[in-house]
């Protein structure tokens, strides 16, 4: 290959493809507290954090700890908030799973008890316990899949908050690239039938077109590992 994929050259982490770490708040995860107590807090204020799509709410505990989370619909400045077991089950507390009644919504679920908070974190997204069995919960995920965790891993009451986001058209190329920007993502996102055959796998003809299988070997070697990586099915679904 002439160059290094692009793909290649994020996987290396230069500055060009990390977000930049200044406009980041702060840390949104849960405070390490004792599990079994229960804390009043209040909702000082929300941040606008231009590295996440989702609003952060500061919460003062009332031992003076400050942290911030994901905010939830319908929370508001000074609000009252309650973090632990005796928490009631309503929208912006924050109990652990096992307290919380089945068919409830929840979002900012902890994957083991104390790391701070690993599903349904995104705008506008919840999930719904559905059942427990033993030590464990069953959680469904916003993809409909369905994972067991731990009942005494936290998880926030009620929806994320930013939802309809996706509805609000950019409209041009300037929109997109302020978007991505703070993120650190991919963009623009170059085609790889549209390159050159010497700057990637895909590239070179004049119609824009593979030419071969798009399907690899999760075996092949960097610069060839490029389009359906060890794909177990391609196309349309059938029946």
């Amino acid at each position: 290959m002439g160059k290094r994929l692009i793909i290649q050259r994020r996987g290396r982490g230069s500055p060009n493809f990390r977000t930049p770490d200044h406009i980041h708040i702060a840390p949104a995860k849960y405070p390490l507290i004792p599990f079994d107590q229960t804390f009043k807090g209040v909702v000082a204020d929300f941040i606008h954090d231009p590295g996440r799509w989702v609003p952060l709410a500061e919460i003062e505990l009332e031992n003076g700890l400050v942290f911030y989370v994901p905010a939830v619909e319908g929370m508001y400045k000074g609000q009252v908030v309650e973090v632990g077991p005796a928490a009631k089950p309503v929208a912006g507390n924050i109990l652990p799973i096992g307290s919380i009644p089945e068919g409830t919504q929840i979002c900012n679920i902890e994957k083991n008890p104390g790391d701070g908070g690993r599903f349904v974190r995104s705008s506008g997204t919840y999930a719904i316990i559905v059942g427990r069995a033993g030590g464990k919960t069953q959680v469904q995920l916003p993809s409909g899949k369905i994972i067991e965790v731990p009942n005494e891993a936290r998880a926030t009451i009620g929806v994320v908050a930013g939802g309809g986001r996706l509805e609000k058209p950019l409209l041009k190329a300037g929109a997109s690239y302020y978007k991505w920007s703070a993120k650190s993502r991919w963009w623009p996102r170059v085609r790889g039938v549209a390159m050159n055959a010497a700057f990637h796998p895909h590239g070179g003809g004049s119609h824009q077109h593979v030419g071969r299988p798009s399907t690899i070997s999760r075996m092949t070697p960097p610069g060839r590992k490029v389009g359906h990586i060890a794909a177990r099915r391609t196309g349309r679904r059938k029946g």
